[in-house]
């Protein structure tokens, strides 16, 4: 099957079984303008299954560093008003979100940190309605990849243009099951059923708390009262199925940001905001984070973390598989998108309101009693390893072993 087929069928399956475009529906697509080719394909898609409007937001990562390193500092801090008007109006619509990440996990790298964390924060207060509609699944909203050329020679810096970008693309179709011989879409069927029963069997588990301990970390995370482990998919408030993120491996719920204790050590480098940040290392104290270090990006990580209180906290606690298909694939993507599927993590800030009994329902500061984290930002971090064992911790205290060596006990 040529690269063009797989990519016909990568955005049917982007549209009808990720995002699950319903007729009649707008989308927004947030795309670097690199990757218009695969875009144009994703839009017919949507439009070919009904969609009322197909909105685009495009972005250019050397134009974003340029406004960094040049705009006033008034500006940095006031987000438009016509900006807010606009993405206020399209969550009056429940506008369904597909964001084409592609661009280079580095390309940010020089940005003054400061300014950075200026126009980051001011963009998450500004545009707060889309990330709550999307926090709280009240929009079906996918995150999914694209192979651009600097990220594709940054994870294979021995091939160049166009042979890593292909590459890259091989990559990516694999791991999100578009293949030659087989339905796409009934191969993330069967996938979510077997995640599906992870989840179902850690629910019933109802653990108060998970120790992990591998050779450089050895910590304790609380368990959210009313926590509710997912995996692979969720409902948006029309009550229609979306896929979050393809790919993922995962199943995830809301820890007790009360109760974390100990020493963890990521175990993968991070990509945020344009910036990687190296061997990064926290040790939390009652549920916050008391030290912070990296080998690179320090500054970046701790403007993140000093973003709000919920920042030095946790929203997402994460397993995944050490044998996952992408683990074992041995690629570093230098992308949280197919990084955090190769490996157990955790995530700085906001908690999903999916993620606890109540949360689309209930009033943040009751949720928060029950230890459910509130933050403007949710960062993925990586702290999985072939060595990892993780434990549960009954509410009556007792050990009932949920990893060894990296995989399901």
């Amino acid at each position: 099957m040529s690269l063009e087929t797989q990519l016909n069928k990568y955005a049917e399956l982007i549209v009808k079984k990720g995002v699950n475009v319903q007729p009649g529906q707008t989308i927004i697509l947030y795309a670097a303008v690199d990757e218009a080719y695969f875009a144009h394909k994703i839009v017919a898609a949507a439009y070919e299954a009904g969609a009322r409007e197909v909105v685009m937001e495009w972005s250019d990562q050397t134009i974003a560093k340029a406004f960094l390193d040049h705009a006033p500092e008034d500006r940095l801090t006031t987000v438009p008003n016509y900006t807010v008007a606009k993405a206020n109006e399209l969550m009056d619509q429940y506008a369904s979100r597909i964001s084409l990440v592609s661009q280079d996990p580095d390309g940010l790298a020089g940005v003054d940190a400061e300014r950075l964390h200026t126009l980051t924060k001011a963009n998450q207060k500004a545009l707060g309605r889309v990330r709550e509609a999307t926090m709280k699944d009240d929009i079906s909203w996918l995150v999914v990849a694209a192979a651009g050329q600097a990220w594709a020679e940054k994870v294979f810096p021995d091939l160049k243009g166009e042979e890593a970008v292909n590459r890259l693309w091989a990559e990516i179709l694999k791991d999100v099951r578009v293949d030659d011989e087989t339905d796409a879409i009934a191969n993330w069927d069967t996938h979510i059923e077997t995640l599906k029963n992870k989840a179902d069997w850690l629910n019933s588990q109802n653990f108060k708390s998970l120790h992990y301990h591998n050779a450089k970390s050895d910590f304790t995370i609380g368990l959210a009262t009313g926590h509710i482990w997912e995996a692979a998919f969720s409902y948006d408030k029309a009550g229609n199925v979306f896929i979050p993120n393809m790919p993922t491996e995962e199943v995830f719920t809301a820890p007790d940001n009360r109760n974390i204790q100990g020493h963890v050590a990521a175990t993968l480098p991070l990509s945020y905001q344009g910036n990687l940040i190296e061997d990064i290392e926290l040790d939390f104290e009652n549920g916050r984070i008391v030290k912070a270090s990296a080998s690179k990006g320090l500054p970046v990580l701790q403007k993140l973390i000093d973003t709000d209180e919920g920042a030095k906290s946790l929203g997402e606690v994460s397993l995944v598989p050490d044998p996952s298909p992408i683990a074992q694939g041995g690629v570093l993507f230098y992308n949280t998108l197919f990084d955090e599927n190769a490996s157990d993590h955790l995530a700085i800030g906001a908690a999903y309101a999916s993620n606890i009994a109540g949360g689309k329902t209930d009033q943040p500061e009751d949720l928060a009693k029950r230890g459910w984290n509130i933050s403007d930002v949710h960062v993925d971090f990586m702290v999985g390893s072939a060595d990892m064992s993780i434990d549960g911790i009954t509410q009556d205290g007792q050990i009932v072993p949920v990893f060894r060596n990296g995989d399901w006990a």
